[in-house]
């Protein structure tokens, strides 16, 4: 049943469909659901990244925490493989945006991102993880190096108590010359 009743199911999370993200927490019908407001404060006041950034943008999630960012408009729910792509992990701890969101949104972020040398660089692509200095805030970092004149970022690492640990998926974790 729906969550007025009506059996439309649209009350529950379904692991094999995408449902849009509500817009705000008052509109929320999936308890444990995160809103499209929620996912934009994060981003914006995690990472310093300006709010009409995902302006053009829809959310939503599938399975359990898995948040989607699409350039688009869909119907929902929709039963479909893929949608966009993964940006943002929300059911743990600690919400956790993923290695795809921040190559393609990275460059906007103004907080909470760790600058490596190039050295340290190579070493985090590696998915080895390094004591590293800083003084920010604690949790899921943007690392970035300087390539060609430019700020890049290169994916997530998680930093606690002085050491600053790779989550470069094995298999994209590469060694650089």
């Amino acid at each position: 049943m729906g969550e007025n009743g009506d059996g439309d199911g649209l009350a529950e999370n379904v692991g094999q469909r995408f449902d849009r993200l509500p817009a705000t927490a008052d509109e929320r019908r999936v308890e444990g659901r995160v809103s499209r407001e929620e996912v934009c404060t994060y981003f914006e006041e995690r990472f310093g990244m300006p709010l009409e950034t995902f302006e053009e943008y829809t959310f939503w999630e599938k399975g359990s925490g898995r948040i989607w960012i699409y350039a688009g408009e869909a119907p929902t729910p929709t039963s479909v493989e893929a949608l966009g792509m993964t940006c943002l992990r929300t059911r743990q701890e600690h919400w956790k945006p993923t290695t795809d969101f921040v190559a393609r949104f990275g460059h906007h972020a103004t907080r909470c991102v760790i600058d490596l040398t190039r050295e340290q660089a190579a070493r985090f692509v590696r998915g080895e993880d390094q004591e590293l200095p800083w003084d920010g805030d604690w949790g899921y970092l943007i690392a970035a190096c300087e390539l060609a004149g430019e700020r890049e970022p290169l994916g997530v690492g998680l930093y606690v108590h002085g050491e600053f640990r790779s989550m470069v998926p094995k298999g994209r974790q590469r060694a650089l010359e």
